[in-house]
């Protein structure tokens, strides 16, 4: 394999022990900041299900998973700009019909409410689907979400067709859980995505948790497509490594797409079981460099969604 280490001059940024060591992280690399674009803020009842069902390790989880930060959403916001994240989103997904438009409702509304946060939307196959994507994207929603896996439906249903012809027109980026970790199922996986990827190839897309286990197979698609990028979420991280590693032979194409702009900082914030600093120790710990850090870390982020508003410590915009 080549060595893609960056020289050792380069590698000058300690990776963060703990959540109280990321703002010197983000310092060290002459960052204002982080860009987080893969978390998560649900309606509380929701939320408390979410994290019933990982405490539970259910069916669709299948290890222990338990959830580290069961905080109330305030005390969650606070936490992230404790640390320095200047970006973030709150992705949310519909696993049945009838719910999608009343979870946009309030994820617009929680966006719209907390600055930094990304105004964000979902969907799901079902009548009147177009109808609200299009009512999301008029109240400002600028990323969705969708998640194959718990959704249980194909990426190529045809009640979705409009809708990927709507969000491709628009520009506004979709983040689609379609890679088989942590369990598969029949509608995940890199083949339908990539014949999604053939019928609407202006569609702005990022592939979840790299596409977890199938990585090179969705890194292609991110290099052969031009609106495709990927997200870190949980990738590198010592629990995600025994879940799904990452093979080393891959890493050539993670640095080169990274500094194309195609590879994201994500987290699934709150929901993960161990502390928000393990993802950043283990993007460091790749030794791709600091240009390529920096890159995922803040400048992708910036140049798909924009520059965030930055937040002093008590909350106020600046």
């Amino acid at each position: 394999m080549d060595d893609v280490r960056a020289p050792a001059e380069d590698i000058d940024v300690l990776p963060p022990a703990e959540d109280a060591d990321v703002p010197a992280f983000w310092r060290g690399l002459g960052l204002p900041g982080l860009a987080d674009i893969h978390t998560h803020f649900l309606p509380p009842r929701m939320l408390r299900r979410v994290w019933a069902y990982f405490d539970t390790a259910g069916p669709l989880v299948g290890v222990s998973w338990p959830i580290r930060y069961k905080w109330s959403d305030e005390e969650r916001v606070a936490h992230l700009r404790s640390m320095g994240v200047r970006m973030f989103s709150a992705l949310a997904y519909a696993h049945r019909p009838d719910m999608a438009a009343d979870l946009n409702a309030w994820t617009l509304a929680f966006g719209q409410a907390t600055p930094g946060c990304l105004p964000s939307a979902t969907f799901y196959p079902e009548p009147g689907v177009t109808r609200y994507v299009h009512d999301a994207l008029d109240a400002g929603a600028r990323i969705f979400k969708i998640h194959l896996q718990v959704g249980g439906f194909p990426v190529d249903d045809p009640q979705l067709e409009p809708v990927w012809g709507l969000l491709a027109e628009a520009g506004v980026p979709v983040v689609v859980h379609a890679g088989h970790a942590p369990v598969g199922t029949e509608h995940t996986g890199p083949e339908p995505f990539g014949e999604l990827l053939m019928r609407h190839r202006r569609l702005t897309a990022i592939v979840a948790h790299m596409g977890a286990p199938d990585y090179q197979a969705f890194l292609r698609l991110a290099a052969d497509y031009e609106r495709v990028a990927l997200d870190t979420t949980m990738i590198f991280t010592e629990f995600f490594d025994e879940l799904a590693p990452f093979p080393a032979t891959s890493l050539p194409l993670v640095r080169d797409l990274g500094l194309a702009g195609k590879i994201l900082l994500g987290s699934d914030f709150p929901n993960i079981p161990y502390p928000y600093a393990r993802q950043l120790t283990g993007l460091e710990r790749l030794g791709l460099g600091d240009a390529w850090l920096r890159a995922v870390c803040w400048q992708n982020p910036v140049a798909m969604f924009g520059s965030p508003a930055l937040v002093r410590p008590g909350g106020r915009p600046c």
